[in-house]
């Protein structure tokens, strides 16, 4: 139960509180991955480029690393959420996928071993699900890896795919940041 005497954390039966609460949260960008584990960091990554190239939008980047329980809270207090990580998307190395809501849910219900770090994204959703905090808005953009082995550097294939990847990222955070 809140201070306010509400059980709901979208404050419904207080109009005035859910709206403020709505223009204070911003986008999450998650980024996943190990950058020690070549291919691996892309996600981590992207979302460090992310973080310089528009500053207008209400975007907040956390390095999600390799996941943990502990990252509920950004869930907590986003509006949105995108979620860049690699995973096997039995494409050529370097393919870029978005998987928006439901279609993100999906694609981790129904290929949960495709990434070292989905299990955990999976449980990390179902727990925003269980606390009622799960962003009404999310994507998945996922890049086709092509070596998950020790490197700090990304193979070419995923190199060149870098920019359309930030494309591609950008195009969904302004989208959500133009559709109250």
């Amino acid at each position: 139960m809140g201070f306010d005497g509400t059980t709901s954390r979208h404050h419904e039966s207080r109009p005035d509180v859910a709206k403020a609460l709505c223009t204070e949260r911003k986008q999450l960008v998650l980024g996943i991955g190990n950058v020690l584990l070549g291919d691996d960091g892309v996600g981590v990554r992207l979302t460090e480029q992310l973080r310089g190239l528009e500053p207008s939008l209400p975007s907040r980047y956390v390095d999600g690393g390799t996941l943990s329980f502990s990252l509920l809270s950004h869930l907590e207090e986003a509006a949105a959420l995108l979620v860049i990580d690699a995973a096997d998307l039995g494409a050529a190395p370097g393919t870029v996928q978005v998987f928006e809501d439901e279609a993100m849910d999906r694609f981790l219900a129904k290929s949960r071993r495709r990434s070292v770090h989905e299990v955990g994204l999976c449980d990390l959703l179902d727990m925003a699900r269980l606390r009622d905090c799960l962003p009404p808005r999310r994507a998945l953009l996922s890049v086709q890896p092509a070596v998950i082995d020790w490197s700090e550097s990304l193979s070419p294939p995923v190199a060149d795919a870098i920019e359309g990847a930030l494309a591609q990222a950008l195009a969904v955070l302004r989208r959500w940041n133009a559709t109250p």
